[in-house]
């Protein structure tokens, strides 16, 4: 599986992902996938998922078959679901 975080870093919700991203990383030793919405990967995401809302947490087959999405006020998730996917 693969985790990927979609957010804004010149937004309002930028410290909160971030911390977010950095938690996981430093409490479980897992490094999500981190792109900026406006980048040319990042437009291609939202649009792939359709994605309206953001930060949002994507949850993906290694084939890129979405298997769970947080977006917007739903973001962060619970640091354990997340992580629970890492290892699936």
């Amino acid at each position: 599986m693969k985790v990927l975080v979609l957010y804004r870093p010149q937004s309002e919700h930028a410290r909160r992902t971030e911390e977010f991203v950095e938690n996981i990383k430093r409490q479980h030793g897992v490094k999500l996938d981190v792109v900026d919405v406006d980048s040319r990967d990042g437009v291609a995401t939202a649009s792939m998922y359709d994605i309206m809302l953001y930060p949002a947490v994507l949850v993906m087959t290694l084939d890129g078959r979405l298997i769970k999405l947080w977006s917007g006020e739903e973001v962060p998730p619970m640091p354990n679901e997340v992580v629970a996917y890492t290892f699936s």
